[in-house]
């Protein structure tokens, strides 16, 4: 006799219209800015009354909190996609990392300055929201670390080179490819740096 499976559909629901809030939400960051985001605007985009969202976000930090969780979901899904495959050499396996990152960050601004900016005025996100960030940064280190990059000051101007370029990208030349053109320049200006083998030789 085939087992049945019941249901919650009063949670499917109201996942159903958190996802849609938040769905309100990024299209509403995108067309004005993060900052002028309103529970206002949200409830009108959705059809509903602004009181009536606080019974699923308790406030519109709540609101930013999920949406920061979710854009550390989506860049920590294409990190593993990304790194799946182990690199032909440490070089292109910082080019893996470096475009990964870039192309993430570049291709949505409003998601850019929630993960990495601090546009919000007395927002910090959760434990829990905070948590794919912290897998990404673990991910990416480990992931450098047997690419031959272990020193942590290295990690950090890594990661400080290319934020540079997305943010020089994002201000001067939106929608363009002025500063993507220089990410494998300065990938291998970096690869210079900490001494990796060159392209042609398997690091050791």
């Amino acid at each position: 006799m085939l087992e049945t499976t019941t249901r919650d559909r009063q949670a499917e629901r109201r996942k159903a219209t958190r996802d849609e809030i938040l769905e309100a939400a990024w299209a509403i960051a995108h067309e004005k800015s993060l900052a002028d985001l309103t529970l206002r605007d949200v409830g009108e985009r959705i059809g509903m009354r602004a009181p009536s969202l606080y019974s699923y976000f308790a406030s519109k930090n709540a609101i930013y909190d999920a949406m920061f969780e979710q854009a550390w979901t989506g860049y920590l899904a294409a990190l593993e996609l990304e790194t799946r495959a182990s690199p032909r050499s440490a070089r292109s396996g910082l080019r893996t990392i470096a475009h990964t990152f870039f192309d993430y960050a570049v291709t949505d601004l409003a998601r850019h300055q929630l993960m990495n900016q601090r546009t919000i005025p007395g927002f910090s996100p959760s434990q829990q929201a905070y948590a794919p960030a912290v897998q990404v940064l673990e991910r990416t280190r480990g992931y450098l670390d047997r690419l031959g990059v272990r020193d942590a000051r290295h990690f950090d101007l890594f990661t400080a080179l290319i934020g540079g370029l997305i943010d020089a990208q994002q201000a001067n030349d939106p929608g363009g490819d002025r500063w993507a053109r220089l990410l494998d320049q300065a990938v291998e200006m970096f690869a210079d740096h900490v001494d990796l083998a060159p392209s042609g030789r398997k690091s050791q």
